[in-house]
């Protein structure tokens, strides 16, 4: 950005809304209006700040992973067990089936639907964004394995990619209206491929 007169808003803030709005409607769903409307945003400062809907939409899928990371993490250290944590994301899926809202879902999971491999600069921050989503898993089968609670000679990367892989096909389900009991059902299954 140029030097000159202080922003009159947050950026942060706007960003953050900006990413709700995506969130919510997806890339190409979603109008410049839309997010100069949720962000509160005349068409300049829009450009002069985040430079277009593309480059936002960037900024807005590196937000959303750092901040779910973060929030793994945090689970991650709380939960009684790595066992536990990876338990515990997968049935929280059955609990999202039983909330009066729509699921809008992961948005790294919908950008890649979305886009399905049209734009190498979104596949790249897809799969980047996959890769440090799975690392937080690979932690807890780690620590699994550690405490006795999953077998050792089961490559921890691996079984994290299938947890992922199996909260991703959880979530569709969710989002075309599968039943929380379905979602908690098909969780426990795939627990039991950790015995």
């Amino acid at each position: 950005m140029k030097p000159g007169r202080p922003l009159e808003f947050d950026p942060d803030a706007a960003l953050e809304k900006a990413m709700e709005v995506f969130w919510s409607r997806g890339y190409e769903a979603t109008s410049l209006q839309n997010l100069l409307d949720a962000m509160g945003l005349s068409k300049s400062s829009f450009y002069q700040v985040f430079g277009g809907k593309h480059r936002l939409f960037e900024r807005c899928i590196e937000r959303f992973r750092d901040k779910q990371v973060a929030w793994l993490r945090e689970g991650l250290r709380e939960a009684p067990s790595g066992r536990a944590f990876i338990e515990t994301r997968l049935r929280a899926l059955a609990e999202e089936a039983r909330g009066p809202n729509l699921p809008r879902g992961c948005l790294i999971m919908n950008t890649a639907t979305e886009f399905a491999g049209r734009d190498p600069v979104i596949a790249r921050l897809i799969l980047k964004s996959a890769e440090k989503l799975t690392a937080v898993f690979a932690e807890a089968v780690r620590r699994a394995q550690r405490e006795g609670h999953m077998p050792t000679n089961r490559d921890p990367r691996v079984l994290a990619l299938y947890v992922m892989t199996s909260i991703s096909g959880l979530r569709a389900l969710v989002k075309a209206g599968a039943s929380p009991e379905m979602i908690d059902a098909i969780a426990g299954v795939t627990m039991r491929a950790f015995d």
